[in-house]
């Protein structure tokens, strides 16, 4: 990059969870340090403009986004409420009554180079080897609201899973606000309302303040949420609607008391047109209702989240409306969409943060000069593409392998057509038992598997080269394997009592981000 070409100035439109988390990484990259900074980076938030802020659980690569910025994991969790997260309970998915675990880790170590729960597949046709969950370390301290980070070097029980976090949004965002200000980052609070544009390419120049104030810039990151205000409103490329797959356009959050026990998991049930979320922080508990305006009313989706809270309510639900969908394109000329101005997908994997720190993840790796090849943006857009519609079939299949009939709803997800990306992934599990990966950057084979078996989608037929392995020796395998993982979890601290000891008492030395 010539130096005449290097960016001077990135305007940030939008504060918020997408806004910040988008701010931090590019001022600890960009920002002040001991020197001049090489590139001013300006936030603008508008006061009048609420965020969503329903994005309390993560995906376990939180934790290295937080490491990559140098946080202090115990001030982190104490700043933002936090708790632990092992993975997301699933009730009445698949059918009434069912129950099964989505726990972050493996099922043990793979075995003539193929995955251990395929193995135990091929063995447990009959079902005589109980439940694969009780080969999951995450499974099983969850079930017995367990948690202490993963522990050695080398491969057992005691490190055979990973964790995330449940947190405050708001509170998230606030303490990376002062994160990224105290490297440079530049706030400005004001509504916009014009936008700037160069004679010729259509690049963003500046945006003007309602009180006259006009800031210009050589990049802007649209974290404006669903409004898009740059990303729609001036380069308008264009939406991808996906409610034909994803029919949920609703939601309703409220949040509860604490009650115990406080769970290290999310729990999502799911609902007569719709799902209900729950997520236990150390002051409150995280509530929410997704629902299809088409097949409920707003009144009774309020009455069915109300009825099913474990805590007393600490307010009225906030009603949100959303199309499930992505940009045709997030990155357009200079301008790059981040969060929910980007796309939207349903809550139901905790994916929102997750898709905020790939973006700005890959707007780092492919930082352009001021003159924004498209090439970058090509290469952005294809690689955010892939991965909004890797998780869009991940959520698909919860809705699609249902067997639940009792409202119109889930006869509507039983018949619906998918993505054929989706119904290949299906066909190549059913017919041998192999996951097929089509984006590495999204779920892996334990994810995929979890919601197969827990839906109930068994192989018709198996790996041949699964019988290289003597049965008998396997079966001795798994079972010092169940033991080992019970031993291992039954040693471990509650919950809370890890939380109250290590983070809000003292320092949590012993804990890595």
């Amino acid at each position: 990059m010539r130096e005449e070409q290097a960016l001077r100035r990135i305007v940030i439109v939008g504060g918020g969870t997408a806004g910040w988390m988008s701010a931090a990484p590019l001022a600890q990259l960009l920002g002040l340090g001991d020197h001049a900074a090489s590139c001013e980076i300006v936030l603008v938030e508008s006061p009048e403009i609420g965020t969503v802020g329903v994005g309390e659980a993560t995906l376990p690569t939180i934790r290295f986004y937080n490491r990559t910025l140098q946080l202090d994991n115990a001030e982190f969790i104490r700043k933002t409420q936090a708790t632990f997260k092992l993975g997301i309970e699933f009730k009445d998915w698949g059918h009434l009554g069912n129950r099964f675990f989505h726990g972050f880790g493996d099922f043990g170590p793979a075995i003539v180079n193929r995955s251990s729960i395929l193995h135990w597949l091929r063995l447990n046709v009959d079902g005589a080897l109980g439940n694969h969950e009780d080969l999951s370390t995450a499974t099983v301290m969850a079930r017995r609201n367990r948690f202490v980070p993963p522990a050695g070097d080398q491969p057992s029980a005691a490190n055979a899973y990973s964790y995330a976090f449940h947190f405050d949004a708001g509170l998230y965002a606030a303490y990376l606000r002062d994160y990224a200000i105290a490297r440079g980052v530049k706030r400005e609070e004001g509504t916009i309302v014009d936008v700037s544009l160069r004679p010729g390419d259509g690049f963003v120049t500046a945006v003007t303040l309602a009180d006259g104030r006009r800031i210009e810039g050589d990049l802007f990151i649209d974290c404006s949420g669903f409004r898009g205000l740059l990303i729609d409103g001036v380069c308008q490329v264009g939406y991808h609607d996906w409610t034909h797959w994803l029919p949920c356009d609703s939601a309703q959050a409220v949040p509860c008391v604490r009650v115990e026990p406080l769970t290290p998991y999310t729990t999502s049930t799911a609902r007569s047109a719709g799902w209900q979320w729950r997520i236990p922080l150390q002051h409150r508990t995280g509530n929410g209702h997704v629902y299809c305006s088409g097949y409920t009313s707003d009144e009774e989706a309020r009455h069915v989240l109300m009825q099913n809270l474990d805590g007393a309510a600490l307010g009225e639900p906030r009603q949100l409306r959303f199309k499930t969908g992505m940009r045709q394109k997030a990155w357009d000329r200079n301008v790059v969409a981040i969060g929910l101005s980007s796309g939207f997908l349903e809550p139901l994997e905790s994916t929102s943060i997750q898709l905020i720190m790939d973006g700005v993840g890959r707007l780092i790796e492919l930082l352009p000069d001021r003159r924004c090849d498209r090439h970058l943006a090509d290469e952005y857009n294809r690689r955010m593409a892939r991965q909004y519609e890797s998780i869009r079939d991940f959520i698909v299949l919860h809705y699609k392998l249902t067997q639940r009939d009792d409202s119109e709803f889930w006869r509507y997800c039983a018949a619906m057509s998918i993505p054929d990306a989706l119904e290949h992934q299906i066909e190549t599990f059913r017919r041998s038992g192999r996951v097929a990966i089509l984006d590495p950057d999204s779920f892996s084979e334990p994810s995929w598997v979890s919601l197969f078996l827990g839906l109930g989608c068994r192989p018709e037929r198996h790996d041949p080269l699964l019988r290289q392995v003597d049965d008998q020796a396997l079966l001795g395998h798994f079972e010092r394997l169940r033991h080992a993982i019970a031993a291992t979890v039954s040693d471990m601290p509650d919950h809370a009592a890890f939380i109250e000891r290590h983070v809000c008492a003292e320092p949590l030395e012993a804990v890595t981000p």
